[in-house]
């Protein structure tokens, strides 16, 4: 088992950007793209433990099924929002990283370095 962790997209600079700054510091990296290969509710669930955050700050709303779906529904339960996610990868903000002494969303982009200096 890698290290590190990213829940990537290819095709989103921000998360490219993370990628190659785990690759330049040489770090054990399990690369999974999230959207070919989504993560279940148990596993986002587990994710927001980890990174200490609640279902909606890592919900995206960009370019994403959120509004079609309701999601902006402030009376829409956390179990809700995760199998939304589930069901919708596209709704997760990346890039997501999970590394030895704990995780991050990386938005900004350099939150990435808070991440491997700790």
């Amino acid at each position: 088992m890698a290290d590190y962790t990213i829940w990537h997209n290819p095709k989103c600079s921000t998360s490219r950007f993370v990628l190659q700054a785990l690759q330049d510091a040489g770090v054990d990296l399990e690369v999974r793209d999230y959207l070919a290969r989504p993560p279940s509710a148990s596993e986002l669930r587990d994710a927001l433990d980890r990174l200490g955050i609640a279902p909606r700050a890592l919900l995206r709303r960009r370019n994403t099924p959120h509004d079609d779906l309701g999601l902006g529904d402030p009376a829409l339960s956390d179990d809700a929002l995760i199998a939304a996610m589930a069901q919708h990868p596209a709704l997760i903000e990346r890039p997501v990283v999970f590394g030895p002494q704990g995780a991050r969303l990386c938005r900004p982009k350099e939150a990435i370095f808070d991440l491997l200096a700790e």
